[in-house]
């Protein structure tokens, strides 16, 4: 889940107002925020951290960015941080990696090791912000690196699957054709991220809360677009759909005000006092349209993964298996919402018991609304391995079942013309993405869909099936993640 606390400071003479976000999808907490100059600190901590040099020898991280409101407009702005590693600093043991545009870092380990990460101070340095008063929010998601290397695309049974053939610096270098990548693809030129090289994923699908917490720093008309229900209904009233459905528990706290100021948008999954431990913090959230997710992850600086990059996640180095699922097997055991071995229902540690190999959310059967995706992680405990987790090989999860994948396909041109272009941390005044070479949030041509979901076919959540029929629309099935 997410918490947010508040905390005054005076600092030459302007009042600052810092919110501290804490996420439970693997513990992330981000609290204690402080601002002084234009340095901003806060401790971070989070469980379940990696940092091997042996298979799949990567490395956990969290992206951390920072919004400012100007206090005499109430508008959010996406904060720049510097690119300079020496200008932040953290406490063992971690480390900062500022990015090359500036829109947040990467904080993980600085040596190899594994465990929990206790509260550690960060300071960030800030650059760019003229005089305040300013509010500040700090976010934090989690990832995982993905390192660069060759891989395997194509299994020979999927539906519409590539040809099984190895992705290589050649192939990054110079770009394929359709006829050597087959599955009815278009030309893959060399500017197309294929995956060979090196990037982060996000670790778990969008939460409900980390789409609550989106949605509480837009403005009433990009709130209104990003919302099945008006920004303006009453108290209590569901924003994804049209009660509560498909366990989606995001409704509005506060109503938006005469189409001008927004609404506050909280969870509440058992309808009552909003923001308690069962109120589907950490559930996956349904509903996204691919506008919804372009605009999330243009908002938080990340970009949409490429359907190439998403069998990299899956496969990593580790020989295609014919038919295989996210874990590199073709073990499958569909659980739903309603499983018996389902406990602690909408809470943070929602988990499933037994733990059995191939668990996955698949194969409901019809779309129904009372059911719907799990908890992201929900297979993974600290005993668990990369099958009975659910987890793809370089640990990225539910990746295979629960929500769908909206992914940039290479199905046409106009998938294959996206460069990889990151989110810049702004949208539009309607609140659509504001990235001209990404696919249109409007038409989604240039996405496909990937992964599987709780309510198809097993047989969909196999890496290498590709659903490259484009739908634009929000759809209870729908979800999505990230990557940079």
């Amino acid at each position: 889940m997410m918490k947010t606390k508040n905390y005054f400071l005076k600092i030459a003479s302007a009042l600052f107002l810092l919110f501290a976000i804490n996420s439970k999808a693997n513990n992330l907490e981000i609290t204690g925020t402080s601002v002084s100059g234009n340095n901003i600190t806060f401790t971070i901590s989070w469980d379940n951290s990696w940092n091997a040099n042996v298979a799949p020898a990567n490395w956990d991280a969290v992206w951390v960015f920072v919004k400012y409101q100007d206090c005499n407009t109430r508008l959010w702005a996406h904060t720049n941080l510097s690119t300079v590693a020496g200008d932040h600093s953290a406490a063992s043991p971690l480390q900062v990696d500022p990015v090359a545009d500036g829109k947040g870092v990467f904080i993980r380990r600085s040596a190899l090791g594994g465990g929990n990460i206790a509260a550690t101070s960060i300071t960030l340095k800030m650059t760019g912000l003229g005089a305040g008063p300013y509010n500040f929010k700090v976010f934090g998601i989690e990832m995982v690196n993905i390192p660069q290397g060759n891989f395997e695309i194509g299994d020979g049974v999927s539906a519409s699957s590539y040809n099984s053939i190895l992705i290589t610096s050649t192939s990054q270098s110079t770009g394929l054709t359709s006829s050597i990548i087959g599955g009815g693809s278009a030309a893959v030129p060399s500017t197309f991220p294929m995956g060979y090289n090196a990037f982060y994923s996000m670790k778990y699908e969008i939460s409900q809360q980390q789409y609550v917490e989106f949605l509480n720093s837009l403005t009433y008309d990009q709130q209104k677009s990003r919302t099945f229900n008006d920004p303006i209904s009453e108290a209590g009233t569901y924003a994804m759909f049209t009660g509560f459905n498909y366990r989606n528990g995001i409704r509005i706290l506060t109503p938006g005000n005469n189409a001008a100021i927004p609404a506050v948008y909280a969870c509440d999954a058992t309808a009552g006092e909003e923001n308690n431990s069962d109120d589907g913090q950490a559930i996956a959230n349904s509903g996204m349209s691919y506008a919804d997710l372009s605009a999330y992850l243009d908002w938080a600086a990340l970009r949409p993964m490429t359907e190439m990059e998403f069998e990299k996640i899956c496969r990593g180095t580790q020989p295609r298996v014919a038919g295989e699922y996210a874990w590199g097997t073709t073990d499958i055991a569909p659980i739903n919402s309603f499983s018996p071995g389902l406990i602690n229902s909408f809470q943070a540690n929602e988990t499933y018991t037994p733990a059995i190999n191939g668990a996955c959310a698949v194969a409901v059967g019809s779309i129904s609304g009372v059911y719907g995706p799990l908890k992201v992680g929900v297979f993974a405990t600290g005993t668990s391995g990369r099958a009975s987790s659910g987890a793809a090989y370089y640990g990225v999860m539910e990746m295979s079942g629960n929500l769908v994948e909206r992914c940039v396909t290479t199905a046409n041109a106009t998938g294959t013309a996206f460069n990889g272009t990151l989110g810049d941390g702004t949208l539009t005044a309607n609140g659509d993405s504001n990235q001209a070479t990404w696919p249109s949030p409007t038409t989604a041509v240039g996405i496909c869909s990937k992964g599987g979901d709780y309510v198809n076919s097993a047989t969909q959540a196999r890496i290498s099936n590709r659903n490259t029929a484009v739908d634009a629309a929000r759809y209870p099935i729908y979800g999505g993640r990230g990557v940079r």
